[in-house]
């Protein structure tokens, strides 16, 4: 009988072979090698984004940004397997703590994605981010609604997502569009555009003048 009550208590059982295959299909070395290649790309991303980082170890040891990016790239992975889900939420949790950075790991990242300073971002579960876009602390991809659907931002390559922005729902910033400091968006923003104030009011970049000295035209991108 207490043999049997034994038996009970440790619930279902599986094979060996099950166990074993389980845990080299979610740490295998597949995984590693993806993840040493995209470390290596976000150092590099870091450093040619970051004028006061000098070199690789300084960026690997003390930015909280790409800690938080990497973290969220192991939590990804294991949220896309169901039964390593809760696990990719509780580590997402771990790095909200250390870094102050939440990303949900449900959400969609591309590449060389780099957050400045980090502390206050929040990344939304349906959120989808393209490849080389730039965004600063306190910035926030949120939803507008409770339902279970796209209730997050998507967000095109090479955009610039300033200090504090709220970017609001099931919105569109387009490709290198541009969102500036504490700006709220509730509404798409076109390709090559730049939001800001709040509400948030859309112009147009012009081809005629560099597009870096544009930016200082417009002090609401960075106050």
């Amino acid at each position: 009988m207490l043999l049997s009550l034994n038996r009970r208590r440790r619930g279902p059982q599986w094979p060996t072979e099950t166990r074993q295959a389980t845990v080299r299909d979610t740490v295998g070395p597949g995984l590693f090698r993806h993840l040493g290649s995209r470390l290596r790309e976000d150092l590099d991303t870091g450093i040619a984004r970051d004028p006061a980082t000098d070199s690789r170890f300084e960026m690997f040891l003390a930015s909280p940004g790409l800690h938080a990016i990497w973290v969220y790239r192991l939590a990804h992975r294991l949220w896309c397997r169901r039964h390593t889900r809760l696990a990719g939420r509780v580590l997402s949790q771990l790095a909200r703590a250390a870094t102050g950075v939440e990303i949900h790991p449900a959400a969609r990242i591309g590449r060389r994605f780099f957050i400045d300073h980090g502390m206050g971002v929040v990344i939304g579960e349906t959120a989808e981010i393209g490849d080389d876009v730039m965004m600063y602390h306190g910035a926030t991809l949120g939803g507008r609604s409770t339902q279970r659907t796209k209730r997050h931002p998507t967000v095109g390559d090479r955009a610039t997502i300033g200090t504090g922005a709220r970017i609001l729902g099931p919105v569109t910033v387009g490709d290198d569009a541009q969102i500036g400091a504490n700006a709220v968006v509730v509404k798409d923003v076109p390709n090559g555009s730049v939001a800001t104030g709040v509400p948030a009011r859309i112009r147009r970049l012009t081809t005629s003048q560099d597009s870096h000295e544009q930016l200082f035209q417009d002090p609401a991108l960075w106050i």
